[in-house]
């Protein structure tokens, strides 16, 4: 585990919008990432809700990158 990122998710406030990559159970690809605001956290994970996978819980020892990101764009005008 890098220990960097998962400190900064286990101490940002609920809120904050965050690109989180993380390790899954996959052969092809390894990883993935979760954009969305933190909405929740434990000792060692971390709920990101997004917009196409709903809430997404992530262990904090799957961590391997974590930034903060702005807030999305204003919707375009038609």
């Amino acid at each position: 585990m890098n220990t960097a990122p998962a400190r900064l998710l286990a101490t940002l406030p609920l809120g904050t919008r965050v690109v989180v990559r993380y390790r899954i159970d996959d052969a092809v690809h390894g990883a993935t990432d979760a954009l969305g605001e933190i909405v929740a956290r434990q000792t060692d994970t971390c709920t990101v809700r997004t917009r196409s996978a709903g809430d997404v819980v992530i262990a904090l020892a799957d961590v391997t990158a974590a930034k903060t990101v702005p807030p999305p764009p204003a919707p375009r005008r038609g």
